[in-house]
């Protein structure tokens, strides 16, 4: 019989593996401030309830390293808004309706959403839009973050003007609907651009349709120049 995990150490775990995508027993210890011995027992919980999964990886002439992700189980943990009902009426939709139609009502629902957010964000300088940004979505349920790309670049190579913005979703808070009905994600991309204003464009830069652990999106300022991969310019 398992023993229960406090749900502190239980959401630090879960919400570790969620950002990380997939982390060793060592890498999970030295985060966490946890013993490896105590992340064990804790894992060992939560793969006997089915929130985890681990897959063995050779290195070297040692012993498999076990690394541990998230099982479909355990991200839906996390809050997710519409699911069911949502799934339901879609599929009554298009049952009922043609499918322009169908691609009509989706689009207005987004366009709406996106109006909402840019009436909250304002003009307000673009790192300020895109904070606000993040904080209406994680108050949704989605666990989102954010940071400049200057952060990631060395003190000499930063030049004025070239900031550019990360915004990461880790769970989609519409993930089952996205499976059914993926041309939703095209319309959150739309609904960025739309959110953040006409002097910014957003670029996709990981999707968890395709299999990444995380949604990513490339936020900067609008270039005259017509760039490559799937760009939305806002409007």
């Amino acid at each position: 019989m398992t023993s229960p995990l406090q749900p502190s150490t239980k959401d630090d775990i879960l919400r570790y593996l969620l950002r990380k995508g997939q982390s060793s027993v060592q890498d999970l210890s030295d985060d966490l401030g946890i013993t490896p011995q105590a992340i064990r027992r804790h894992l060992k919980d939560l793969e006997a309830e089915s929130l985890i999964v681990h897959q063995s990886v050779s290195s070297g002439m040692g012993r498999p390293q076990h690394l541990y992700q998230l099982s479909k189980t355990g991200r839906s943990y996390f809050p997710e808004a519409y699911d069911r009902f949502a799934l339901d009426l879609l599929d009554t939709l298009t049952a009922t309706v043609p499918p322009d139609q169908l691609q009509g009502i989706l689009r207005q629902q987004w366009r709406r959403k996106g109006l909402y957010y840019h009436e909250i964000l304002g003009h307000l300088p673009l790192s300020q839009r895109v904070k606000r940004l993040v904080e209406l979505r994680r108050s949704e349920g989605y666990m989102t973050d954010w940071h400049s790309t200057k952060d990631l670049e060395a003190p000499d190579t930063r030049e004025e003007g070239e900031e550019a913005f990360v915004l990461t979703e880790y769970n989609c808070a519409i993930a089952n609907v996205a499976e059914s009905f993926p041309a939703i994600c095209d319309y959150e991309l739309e609904l960025f651009s739309m959110a953040l204003g006409q002097d910014c464009q957003v670029e996709r830069t990981h999707w968890m349709i395709e299999g990444e652990h995380r949604c990513g999106y490339l936020i900067q300022k609008r270039s005259n120049q017509n760039g490559e991969g799937e760009l939305v310019t806002c409007s």
